[in-house]
């Protein structure tokens, strides 16, 4: 179940990639390219506390899925090193 803070990078059908938050009737912000939204998305999830942030790629299937800190994160990676 997603949380109200986090957010989604898309492409909208206008060709540019929207930064919206999860449960809002319109984006945050729009951007010429994915690379500009996403960065702008973990901007917005760093200044309200962490969250998950999920990328989707031209074809709206989902590409990448983030904790930005200090979200927690369900299933950290295991650490092999130690």
């Amino acid at each position: 179940m997603s949380k109200g803070r986090d957010r989604m990078v898309y492409q909208r059908a206008d060709g540019r990639w929207a930064n919206e938050r999860n449960g809002a009737s319109r984006a945050s912000s729009v951007h010429g390219t994915q690379r500009d939204a996403v960065q702008a998305a973990r901007t917005n999830l760093t200044n309200q506390g962490g969250g998950d942030l999920t990328t989707k790629g031209r074809d709206g299937r989902i590409r990448s899925k983030d904790t930005i800190a200090p979200g927690r994160d369900p299933n950290p990676p295991r650490d092999t090193e130690h």
